[in-house]
């Protein structure tokens, strides 16, 4: 599992509904799930992503997590994320989680999220969409889950 977070100053995404998910103050973050994710390695992923001490404090110094600045998450699904460019110019990604089974942990890692940050707005599973950001910092980090929990 890949978490690629961004802290942002806000962040939407949309589809050609309109938009579907929008946030303040808090993280975008994009999901890649592979093959052989399941719910006990999103748990330790979760829990490491809502007690990042990104944000700064009064002296300027990122010792703040998430709940401490009262911010939202924006989670949205990228299998892209597993993309093997190794060979030729074409990415394979034969390493993401099938549809059903990455869709099924999607859905729990929002589930989750939301008992702890009850601000957590989503993308659209498997649709088109387009996300925009205010990335504060910049600050972008990777949490990838064969560092994290293994």
């Amino acid at each position: 599992m890949r978490f690629v977070i961004q802290r942002v100053k806000h962040a939407k995404v949309q589809t050609e509904n309109g938009i579907i998910g929008e946030i303040g103050q808090g993280l975008l973050v994009l999901v890649g799930i592979s093959a052989e994710d399941n719910e006990e390695i999103a748990d330790k992923m979760i829990k490491k992503l809502v007690g990042l001490r990104i944000f700064e404090d009064e002296n300027g110094k990122t010792n703040l997590d998430l709940n401490a600045v009262g911010g939202s998450l924006l989670i949205v699904s990228q299998f892209t994320l597993y993309a093997d460019c190794r060979k030729g110019n074409r990415p394979s990604f034969v390493h993401a989680g099938t549809p059903d089974m990455a869709n099924a942990l999607y859905e729990y890692i929002l589930t989750e999220c939301r008992k702890m940050i009850p601000e957590t707005q989503c993308g659209e599973f498997g649709a088109y969409m387009e996300v925009s950001l205010v990335n504060d910092g910049p600050f972008t980090v990777l949490l990838d889950s064969h560092e994290i929990c293994r």
